[in-house]
């Protein structure tokens, strides 16, 4: 990963899919290894509405998000087919770096996880990743596959390193913002990846989670 100053290295290393120390390049994201990423079986553009609201309700209360198809198109079409699976039911907010990101996107089922482990191209930055704002994290080029993260604040640095949003909290802020940050970077995303909720369950377990992402 190419590191283009102290914030903007500190920043990709949190927000990439990888092992959990932020220092650390020890391992080489998964993604990062795949040769050539699947195809993404996208619907077709036309069923994915222009602008729509997705609902989490989650054990700290519900949060809001309004989703733009024209802030990030590709990102908005793997979001809108990753709520209508379910993907995000029971995931767990399984990073959280007060006043930076709040992360979440590894399937509850490490089946679900597999189902969409393939890669999707990515979006230009149109939008600065603002306080509120919704975003896919990356391993890289053409990396995103499941994995959001909140921004706590305003995060611009970001901008120049290819993290598009393409979504912004509208309600219940004050709910993502309390989301319990006490293990900050601990849990490992392979771990995550291979057992989901049963490794996080023994040995995360005040982990706050998504209850329910729904369409609105």
């Amino acid at each position: 990963m190419r590191t283009r100053h102290l914030v903007a290295c500190f920043a990709c290393l949190l927000l990439a899919a990888c092992t959990t120390a932020p220092e650390a390049k020890k391992e080489v994201p998964a993604e990062v290894k795949k040769a050539a990423p699947a195809e993404a079986k996208q619907e077709s553009k036309s069923s994915v509405p222009d602008v729509f609201k997705v609902r989490f309700t989650t054990s700290k209360g519900p949060f809001v998000v309004e989703v733009h198809r024209d802030w990030a198109p590709l990102g908005v079409e793997r979001f809108y087919q990753l709520v209508k699976d379910g993907f995000f039911n029971e995931a767990r907010f399984f990073r959280v770096v007060p006043n930076f990101v709040v992360q979440f996107g590894i399937g509850a089922n490490p089946k679900m996880t597999k189902k969409w482990d393939n890669a999707i191209q990515d979006d230009p930055v149109l939008r600065t990743n603002r306080a509120g704002s919704l975003t896919f994290a990356t391993a890289g080029r053409n990396t995103r596959t499941t994995q959001l993260f909140i921004n706590l604040r305003s995060n611009q640095s970001l901008d120049a390193d290819g993290f598009a949003p393409f979504a912004q909290v509208i309600e219940g802020m004050n709910v993502v913002t309390s989301i319990y940050a006490g293990y900050g970077e601990q849990p490992d995303q392979e771990a995550i990846t291979k057992r989901g909720n049963a490794y996080l369950n023994e040995h995360f377990p005040k982990l706050d989670y998504v209850k329910t992402a729904t369409i609105e």
